[in-house]
């Protein structure tokens, strides 16, 4: 078998030529990209930050509220946040969701649009498929290579991993809600002369908002599960204390800080589900 090993195909060999044309030839997108990011994020941990934690932990309670319409979910918000104050990680949670909203934001309004656009065009999804099963199969690891090469150490690399591993999320669901769309809906409103724009945001955006609704709720969960990776390139938040204590053997600290992650995954997934 020694002529098929001495025949290798140069795959690595040829991504890491085609990351350093990018980095050469594309730098001043990606600069752009990581000063944009790094705005955002600094400006949300501002808002954040900024008033008392208990006014911070009232708005969570109150958007709880909002979208449940149940007291027990509030009671299990509340409880959570003050578990997490009593724990002393305050700024790496807030770090940690900030992570997670900028992650929401970038894969929700890059997602939803191409999931729509797949929806209404079966090749196009049909040619997508490898390319999102790619995504969620490639080991996350893998991701940090190239965003370091990009961006360097920070925050940036961190989310840019966590928002190419979590995209294919919201893209599937989406497309899932919008084509399993009843072609008796679909037919009514041809019927009375609605243009493919109004079908679209009068018929199939409002069938198919449990999917992406559903998707919003894996691209949270899924961008918390990235914050330990991301913290491997520098990025701030509750995957910091998990790579201290597996760095020091230490088992208090680890199961301190992870607990804390399952918390905050708790109070998002609690917040947002639609069931009572």
């Amino acid at each position: 078998m020694d002529w098929l090993t001495d025949n290798k195909i140069p795959v690595g060999s040829s991504f890491k030529e085609a990351f350093e044309w990018l980095r050469t030839n594309a730098g001043f997108f990606f600069d752009g990209l990581e000063a944009f990011t790094n705005g955002l994020i600094e400006t949300i941990l501002y808002v954040l930050n900024a008033p008392h934690p208990l006014i911070i932990v009232a708005i969570f309670v109150a958007l709880t509220w909002y979208l449940r319409r149940s007291w027990k979910p509030c009671l299990l918000v509340f409880l959570g946040f003050l578990f997490i104050l009593n724990q002393g990680y305050w700024e790496e949670t807030l770090e940690s969701l900030t992570l997670v909203l900028v992650s929401c934001i970038f894969c929700m309004g890059i997602g939803v649009p191409i999931g729509i656009a797949a929806a209404h065009r079966p090749r196009l999804y049909q040619a997508m498929r490898p390319v999102l099963d790619l995504m969620q199969t490639l080991p996350t690891f893998v991701y940090l290579i190239p965003m370091i090469v990009f961006f360097g150490i920070g925050m940036v690399p961190g989310l840019i991993a966590t928002v190419v591993f979590v995209i294919p999320a919201p893209i599937r669901l989406t497309h899932l809600g919008i084509s399993k769309t009843p072609t008796a809906l679909l037919e009514a409103a041809q019927a009375f002369g609605a243009t493919p724009r109004q079908t679209l945001w009068k018929v199939e955006l409002p069938y198919a908002m449990p999917q992406i609704m559903a998707g919003l709720n894996q691209t949270i969960m899924l961008s918390l599960s990235m914050v330990v990776i991301a913290a491997l390139v520098g990025a701030d938040g509750l995957g910091v204390p998990v790579v201290r204590a597996l760095n020091q053997v230490n088992t208090a600290l680890g199961f301190e800080s992870g607990l804390i992650i399952v918390v905050v995954a708790i109070i998002l997934d609690r917040m947002l589900r639609g069931d009572q």
